[in-house]
């Protein structure tokens, strides 16, 4: 799959993947061959990966404070999510938080959260095979996967 139909299909999300726009996606990719599918996760989780950077997993949550006023730092889950929300975003806002850190710290909030894109093609897959799918990526998007993002996590 090439990154433009990667973020065709992405579009249909208009902007925020919740629980129905995922379902939608996830029918909409399983209309396609296996091989689609295949493709829809594997820019999926390169897309994620090349978010997992310290510049973005450091900022604070947007919307929460700690004890005293201090920044809430983010969870791996949280930045994981957030990192889904930047992708299901688009691929403009996507492009741009590479040019500015600080256009990420929005998709920190606990408004906006991305986790329901994480089953998109394990749906579609399921949809279109009628089986579960026991898959893996050639890029890992679980948070602090990325070593070239993450220099201080270097052994």
């Amino acid at each position: 799959m090439t990154w433009a139909d990667f973020w065709a299909l992405i579009a249909t999300l208009n902007g925020e993947a919740t629980e129905e726009s995922c379902r939608r996606l996830a029918q909409e990719l399983s209309r396609r061959s296996v091989s689609d599918i295949v493709g829809f996760a594997e820019r999926h989780a390169e897309a994620l990966y090349r978010l997992d950077q310290e510049k973005f997993g450091t900022l604070p949550v947007v919307d929460l404070t700690a004890r005293f006023g201090s920044p809430f730092r983010q969870s791996s889950d949280v930045f994981l999510y957030a990192r889904c929300a930047v992708v299901a975003a688009g691929q403009a806002v996507w492009e741009s938080v590479f040019l500015d850190a600080d256009k990420f710290a929005p998709y920190t909030s606990s408004e906006c959260d991305g986790e329901w894109l994480l089953y998109v093609p394990d749906e579609a897959y399921e949809l279109a095979a009628g089986e579960e799918w026991d898959r893996s990526t050639r890029y890992c998007f679980e948070s602090y996967s990325n070593r070239d993002g993450w220099p201080g996590l270097r052994d």
